[in-house]
């Protein structure tokens, strides 16, 4: 592999020395996919597994640290590897799809994962986004990868034995294998799916080995219950040796063997489908042919460079450089492709929907209650032709099911709020992006702003909240604040996609209207959104440290700021621009403390809130990310530009623990990244972005249409944290945000950066960013 190539100068500042990066060819060799990987269920750095795969692939690769099923495939501080894994886990909360895994194995065949599993080290471990190299110790054998879209080559290096194996494993709940030993080939498939039942589903794989098997078996695994000492009873894995080259099973597996010489190299060329065996290997066919497993890396990291290089840094020190390149990694895979081209190229997809193969994109793997936040108004800035397919593959979504997803895993799964498929839809059409029949996504929102779906798909409570003005808390609808506030955004988006499209004002303006109903829920003696009962009382006793219950995974500190498309209404209701601001610097003084009572104990969201010391800012999870830029409102913008630059310095690092709380699909790193640039898209679907404070001395970002948007702030460091001036292609610059389709154009932003704040820049009334009270 290419050895990293760090361009640098050696700068001075106060007594220490720091390392400067002034050039960037291979971005990709700044990427540690490790990143974040240090995580449990009760403390999450992240909750990510290395990811071994190409931007946006359908499948994706991870070597596999912990037992099937388990969330956690890949935990950093684990022994032992039981597998590489193929996975599509966009989350450990969710769990995974369409995997198998394959093991080499020597000395003794063992196939179920307690006894093939082998001792690994950090030390023997390379991680790159296109390849991943560890040595297995217990038998002795390095495994190297390499992804395409939907194939990968591996390459084992064995040593001198006549008992040298590899074993697949086809996981439970249902699976299928057959050994072909004359053709040196391996088929099966996987149907288990975490979020299911799934119609139809079967993840199709097809393993070429470039060597003889001696030895061909597969197995049935079963689980049997044992009493080990003081009479505990655990299940064992057993495995069944199956009389033939086929099983249809449970848990499949199997297993091939040959004698190796030492150093010998046994290469897999292997390729997956939701479709069939055929399209699996044509798919094989296709991205994999010919090449030798250096030239797929080859490949594989010339896409990351382009990928990444669409973002081109300089002048930050080489962690910040890492953490950057790091970030814009993750937000590169979710949602992922689902579809596959046919014989004849044309797109096709399994729909998780209705079980079907049918024409058309096909995306799956995100929540949108995170990721319309951030991570899609990124793409609809930066990569806008793959919003463009995902945008197609949601109108497959709903013409297939009836609905839009609001948690795609990879159909339509019963979890988190929001009706913020509408966001998404929105964000895409009004920041520009066609070609795709928006006609029918416009039916889509407004079905799912109107009526409650299956499987958190539209609204729950919509009833009340159409009638009412707000969910109720006393109607055994959970979370119901924390809906309503979600829906006065999703309605805002829903108006500013129908005036966009022409739609008649007696059409849409009951959106509009509906889009203030989160002040429904505030309650002006204490500042802050509270529950409400159905008669219109306030529910007591009320606490606002009191995490769930009338809000989701935060309290009503965190999502008093939801209004997103409406900060004036919020100073408004606050009683001015002074009572507004106090109140955000409230978030950072009140110490971390809380009341999980609805939880019955501490969640780990909470935990990541109390322990980084920041009172109660909770960056790790979604509701408040945005909250430091919102100074900008109130006409004090140095404010955001000290706390977004204490939350990228703090809370952000590309190491295992790199994170504050779960990644969830792109949206934490896209924070870090618009941060990184400058500014933040606080209401998406307003088409701005509201500045906060660059962190590199010059970016250059080149957008799909060939424009470029250059970031200068030559004196920028981790002192010069504030911005004296900045000016926009040349014109001196007041304003608190930039427009969306003013940064399409191609722009220049040179920014004057300074140790101290400037009390007057962007204080006017003119200069705050977009709010709906503000609308002529």
């Amino acid at each position: 592999m290419k050895r990293i190539l760090l361009f640098a100068t050696v700068l001075l500042s106060g007594s220490t020395f720091a390392q400067t990066v002034t050039k960037i060819t291979d971005p990709v060799d700044y990427v540690n996919p490790l990143m974040g990987t240090a995580s449990q269920p009760d403390l999450s750095n992240g909750n990510t597994y290395p990811c071994i795969a190409l931007p946006w692939g359908m499948n994706f690769w991870t070597p596999q640290t912990g037992v099937n099923g388990d969330g956690w495939a890949y935990t950093y501080d684990a022994h032992k590897i039981v597998g590489f894994k193929q996975t599509h886990q966009p989350s450990p909360w969710m769990g995974d799809y369409g995997q198998f895994s394959i093991m080499p194995v020597t000395k003794h065949l063992k196939v179920t994962q307690n006894e093939r599993a082998s001792w690994f080290s950090h030390k023997a471990e390379v991680a790159k986004p296109y390849y991943y190299n560890a040595y297995l110790a217990d038998h002795d054998v390095t495994t190297e990868i390499a992804p395409t879209e939907r194939a990968v080559q591996f390459r084992f290096t064995f040593p001198k034995t006549d008992s040298s194996f590899i074993v697949v494993d086809a996981f439970e709940r249902g699976s299928y294998i057959k050994v072909i030993p004359g053709e040196n080939k391996i088929i099966g498939y996987s149907t288990r799916v975490a979020r299911g039942p799934l119609k139809n589903f079967k993840n199709y794989f097809v393993i070429y080995v470039d060597k003889p098997f001696t030895l061909s078996q597969t197995y049935n695994l079963t689980e049997e219950e044992r009493t080990g000492r003081n009479g505990a009873r655990n299940r064992i894995e057993v495995a069944a040796l199956n009389s033939g080259l086929e099983t249809t099973t449970t848990h499949a597996l199997a297993a091939i063997g040959f004698k190796t010489r030492a150093g010998e190299t046994v290469n897999l060329r292997v390729a997956s489908s939701f479709i069939s065996f055929e399209q699996a290997e044509l798919n094989l066919k296709r991205e994999v042919g010919g090449d030798s497993f250096n030239a797929t890396a080859s490949k594989g990291r010339a896409i990351w460079n382009k990928t990444l290089g669409r973002l081109a840094v300089s002048g930050g020190t080489v962690d910040q450089t890492r953490t950057f390149y790091s970030s814009l990694y993750r937000m590169l895979f979710f949602p992922h492709k689902m579809y596959e081209l046919d014989a004849a190229n044309k797109v096709m997809h399994y729909s998780a929907q209705n079980g079907e193969i049918l024409p058309g994109y096909k995306f799956a793997g995100t929540g949108f209650w995170d990721t319309f936040r951030a991570l899609y108004p990124f793409l609809n800035l930066v990569y806008p032709s793959i919003d463009k397919e995902m945008q197609e593959g949601l109108i497959n979504d709903y013409k297939e099911g009836g609905w839009l997803p609001e948690w795609s895993s990879p159909g339509y799964s019963d979890i988190m709020i929001g009706n913020n498929s509408a966001s998404v839809v929105s964000d895409a059409y009004v920041k520009g992006i066609r070609g795709y029949d928006i006609n029918t996504l416009w039916d889509a929102v407004v079905k799912g702003a109107n009526n409650t779906g299956p499987n958190a798909t539209g609204r729950r409570g919509v009833e009340y909240y159409n009638t009412l003005g707000y969910v109720p808390y006393d109607v055994k609808i959970n979370e119901n604040a924390a809906r309503t506030i979600e829906y006065a955004y999703d309605d805002f988006a829903i108006w500013k996609l129908g005036k966009a499209l022409g739609k008649p004002a007696a059409e849409i303006d009951i959106y509009k209207q509906r889009s203030l109903n989160y002040r429904n829920l505030f309650d002006t003696r204490i500042g802050l959104m509270r529950g409400k009962n159905k008669d219109g009382s306030w529910v007591t006793p009320f606490n606002p440290l009191k995490w769930g219950d009338a809000f989701t995974e935060g309290n009503s500190w965190h999502y008093s700021w939801g209004a997103l498309h409406d900060m004036q209404g919020m100073i408004n209701l606050l009683g001015g621009k002074k009572a507004f601001v106090n109140k955000l610097d409230s978030i950072y003084i009140i110490p971390p403390i809380f009341d999980d009572s609805y939880y019955g104990g501490v969640i780990h969201e909470i935990r990541e809130m109390q322990i980084v010391n920041m009172g109660q800012y909770a960056h790790g999870n979604q509701p408040i990310q945005h909250m430091s830029y919102l100074y900008n409102f109130g006409g004090q913008p140095w404010k955001s530009q000290a706390r977004v630059r204490e939350a990228m310095e703090k809370l952000y690092a590309a190491t295992p623990d790199g994170y504050c709380g779960d990644e969830d699909n792109g949206q934490t790193s896209a924070w870090y990244i618009f941060s990184s640039m400058g500014f933040y898209p606080v209401c998406p679907t307003a088409g701005e972005y509201v500045i906060g404070t660059p962190l590199f001395k010059n970016m250059t970002v080149t957008l799909d249409n060939g424009k470029k948007i250059v970031i200068n702030a030559p004196n920028n460091s981790a002192a010069n944290k504030y911005i004296q001036a900045l000016t926009v292609n040349g014109k001196p610059y007041d304003l608190n945000y930039l427009k969306h389709t003013d940064l399409t154009k191609g722009a220049v932003l040179n920014f004057t950066m300074s140790a101290k704040p400037n009390m007057v820049r962007g204080t006017k009334d003119s200069s705050a960013p977009y709010s709906l009270s503000n609308e002529k």
